[in-house]
């Protein structure tokens, strides 16, 4: 049952962003997974628009399968060492993570990627430095997390999304 509940949170907070983003005089089209990189293209009223890429939890944590998505790793032995940071995949892209609540206070993070990238490999650094560059359990592992507590800084931050449509 918990695959079926993941998805009904992830479409739940795709439903929720697009909502969002209409209240906010933007045309929202959902494509429920089935674009790589986003959910969502918003356009306003003179046809420019943006991706928009949902990540939703009902717990303030988010997990991404590839660091190397944000970034270059080197492997020397067991310890990983971070290379150059990676481009965005498309262009004008936009993350909204979005906690979605039982009740009506879901909460929303807006960031471009780059911003994500920035702190997903700033929060990897500091976690292997913590350990000396090797990841304890796993030292192959790829994984990253991001924390809720880490986005504070993009809280409602809609208007990442009116900035990229100028």
């Amino acid at each position: 049952m918990r695959g079926r509940s993941n998805k009904i949170v992830g479409q739940t907070g795709e439903y929720l962003v697009a909502a969002e983003l209409s209240r906010r005089g933007l045309i929202a089209t959902t494509f429920t997974g089935n674009v790589p990189y986003y959910d969502i293209i918003a356009s306003n009223d003179i046809g420019k628009h943006v991706s928009v890429q949902v990540k939703a939890s009902k717990t303030g944590s988010w997990q991404f399968s590839y660091v190397t998505d944000f970034c270059d790793v080197e492997v020397e032995g067991k310890r990983q060492i971070i290379g150059r940071k990676k481009k965005c995949p498309v262009e004008n892209l936009i993350m909204v993570f979005v906690v979605v609540s039982e009740g009506r206070g879901d909460r929303y993070y807006v960031l471009s990627w780059e911003d994500l990238r920035d702190i997903v490999v700033k929060h990897h650094k500091e976690y292997l430095k913590k350990h000396n560059g090797v990841r304890p359990r796993n030292h192959r592992s790829l994984h990253v997390g991001v924390k809720e507590v880490y986005l504070a800084a993009h809280n409602e931050k809609w208007e990442v999304v009116e900035n990229k449509l100028r």
